[in-house]
């Protein structure tokens, strides 16, 4: 049955390009590289990411986490960056999902303890926004995360993803079903103010 519009991004565009790295009010975001597997595995051992991201990770594993990243950009099916700063690891950001044919991304990261109260997430989070639609020419970035993380919610705001409202049981955590606050920007939309919680 054929459609009756073409794809908002040709199959193609994502991996024709070198993967970047980005400049981010101060920040540098750069593809994972082997020597970042310590970074990786103190991520995912802090009980504040694992709580939200809902995984461990040995040396082995983020080794091959790491190594994924390229396979997926290939693919157009996802990318990863580390968050640097003075040279070293911050935390990370990815487009865990992407759908070129509806101009989509989704949005995941986190900091690292000793970075955090430095606004390293929405900074983040605004570099690549920029970028996705800017270079990639997406029309829409969103993010998810659980109605009582308020931190992602902060971060959310402070980088102009506009509160959406709320999905209902469907974050699945450790300690059961939660609901999901979803916030987006578009690229027809202003960068910068904090926008509103969801009702």
């Amino acid at each position: 049955m054929p459609l009756l519009m073409g794809p908002a991004v040709p199959p193609g565009s994502l991996a024709a390009l070198p993967q970047p790295r980005i400049t981010a009010d101060g920040l540098q975001l750069r593809p994972w590289q082997p020597a970042d597997r310590a970074s990786v595995v103190a991520g995912y051992a802090d009980p504040a990411i694992r709580r939200w991201h809902c995984r461990s990770m040995t040396d082995g594993e983020a080794a091959e986490w790491i190594a994924g990243w390229p396979h997926r950009w290939r693919a157009e099916t996802g990318a990863g960056w580390a968050v640097t700063g003075a040279g070293r690891v911050v935390g990370q950001i990815s487009l865990r999902r992407i759908v070129l044919a509806e101009g989509l991304a989704e949005v995941s990261y986190w900091v690292l303890p000793a970075a955090r109260g430095r606004r390293v997430a929405p900074r983040a989070l605004s570099g690549l926004a920029a970028w996705c639609f800017r270079a990639l020419r997406l029309h829409r970035v969103e993010l998810c995360h659980s109605t009582v993380n308020v931190a992602s919610c902060r971060v959310a705001q402070r980088a102009g993803f506009a509160a959406e409202g709320t999905k209902r049981g469907e974050g699945h955590h450790a300690d059961g079903w939660h609901d999901m606050h979803l916030h987006a920007r578009l690229d027809s939309d202003e960068a910068g103010g904090p926008t509103g919680p969801p009702g």
